[in-house]
């Protein structure tokens, strides 16, 4: 019997086994670590969608991903998936996707209602709110006694005209210097304490509703005001939407968060990061998409940092390997037709034309922007000058003085006489005549040579029959 249920347990284990090993089989290895189909499926799916213009077939975009995995091997091999500023920067994005589960909706609510209660002290314990209308005549600071006189007899007119029976918003609407509350009909809605200057408050609060005051003096001018209503804060559902969207632009829920990881952390004696990477464990056992994205972001970034380490910024800085690059490749960087490189520049007084060529005859083409600028431009813009490598139809005035095409030179504004200087090249002389080429074909270089390197270094297997299966099981 003992037999039969230790055979049965071997059967039963056995099974799920395979089950486990059907369910995300391992579609390639690379250097001894298995590559789970769902891993590769992710990439392919997400880099071959239907907006993407240049797609790849499942066997085409292998080598692809074998060598985007062979970069990150790279990039793990120096360390730099251990370095400060990688672990804080993964850390940071990985934890913007799990924060917000330690967040419901009773928790928003909760501080909402607790902001309403603290708002409803305040106001109601400090004279309450008051809907109040005003008529602005506007008087300016320092003002002249002769517009402090004028100002106060228009003033004194409106408040008659009120006295008389006149409409307030009517008048408000044609008199008010205030625009924006005139076209309300003076309209400016409840006010609580703190809310304007104190002049204008201290008169409001002590007002009955349905009193309009006479003309009295704030920094802004003469105010006639009509207490429309008084009453305590508002109800809380009728603020409920304006906390709610108040709550979530001054990043409250996240302060919401915080405290409640430091309280649970607080309560297990662990750090906050424990408690987060916790969360980030179960989430992603449950959600394949979520520990693809995170796997994604954290590959991403080694990946970023070791190609420009071993490709982009190698090849933007080395002079003297894009020197070599260019003699060596000469040929690739011919021009269909000749070049000026030079400047086309504008000048108010005939002498610069002779200045400006005398200023940067002997010094080298990339420094004549800062030349000119420091000689010409610094306190006083003397010249105006585009630098450039320039073909037919880049710009007039060079057509019409190096390629003679006639072309009718825009005149600017300002600066009459114009000129150019430089030397017309019917081929790059350096490769700093064409850097742009000359880096990115590096670059490439750089790239095939890293990867051929990479796939000496590491053994690659992949299963032609798991491949098979991609996103058809």
């Amino acid at each position: 019997m003992n037999k039969i249920k230790s055979l049965l347990a071997a059967l039963l284990l056995a099974a799920g086994s395979v089950s486990a090993q059907t369910a995300d089989p391992t579609i390639m290895t690379i250097n001894g670590q298995a590559v789970p189909r769902s891993e590769f499926e992710y990439s392919y799916n997400k880099n071959n969608a239907e907006t993407v213009v240049d797609k790849k077939s499942v066997a085409d975009y292998v080598d692809l991903f074998v060598n985007y995995k062979l970069k990150v091997l790279a990039a793990q091999a120096e360390g730099l998936d251990t370095a400060k500023a990688f672990r804080d920067e993964f850390l940071m994005y990985r934890n913007q996707q799990v924060r917000p589960s330690f967040i419901d909706d009773n928790d928003v609510e909760r501080e909402a209602r607790n902001i309403y209660k603290q708002t409803q002290q305040r106001v109601d314990g400090n004279g309450g709110l008051v809907h109040a209308y005003h008529i602005l005549v506007a008087l300016k600071q320092k003002a002249s006694q002769a517009s402090q006189d004028s100002a106060k007899l228009r003033a004194d007119s409106i408040y008659t005209a009120l006295k008389k029976g006149a409409d307030f918003e009517d008048l408000a609407r044609r008199c008010s210097d205030d625009k924006m509350s005139g076209m309300r009909g003076g309209d400016l809605s409840w006010v609580q304490k703190g809310q304007t200057v104190k002049e204008f408050e201290q008169k409001i609060f002590g007002m009955k509703k349905g009193e309009t005051s006479e003309p009295f003096l704030s920094p802004f001018g003469y105010h006639i005001v009509y207490v429309k209503d008084r009453g305590n804060f508002f109800p809380y559902d009728s603020v409920r939407t304006d906390i709610r969207r108040f709550i979530d632009q001054r990043g409250i829920r996240e302060q919401i968060i915080t405290q409640k990881i430091d309280s649970i952390a607080k309560a297990d004696k662990v750090k906050p990061g424990d408690i987060l990477d916790k969360r980030v464990e179960e989430m992603t056992a449950n959600d394949p998409s979520l520990k693809n994205l995170i796997r994604e972001y954290h590959d991403g970034l080694l990946l970023y940092e070791i190609s420009n380490r071993t490709v982009w910024n190698r090849a933007a800085k080395d002079d003297k390997a894009l020197e070599a690059y260019f003699k060596k490749n000469r040929k690739k960087y011919r021009w269909d037709e000749p070049r000026f490189k030079g400047i086309a520049y504008y000048v108010k007084d005939a002498a610069d034309v002779e200045n400006v060529k005398n200023a940067i005859k002997n010094i080298p083409f990339e420094a004549w922007a800062d030349t000119l600028r420091k000689e010409f431009n610094d306190s006083t813009v003397r010249i105006k000058v585009v630098k450039g490598i320039f073909k037919k139809g880049d710009n007039t005035l060079v057509d019409n003085e190096i390629f003679q095409t006639g072309a009718k030179v825009k005149p600017v504004e300002g600066y009459p006489i114009t000129a150019v200087y430089g030397e017309k090249l019917k081929a790059p002389k350096t490769y700093k005549d064409v850097r742009e080429l000359v880096v990115a074909d590096y670059q490439e270089e750089l790239e095939k040579k890293w990867v051929a390197d990479l796939r000496k270094k590491y053994s690659v297997s992949v299963d032609k029959a798991v491949l098979e299966t991609v996103n058809k099981h």
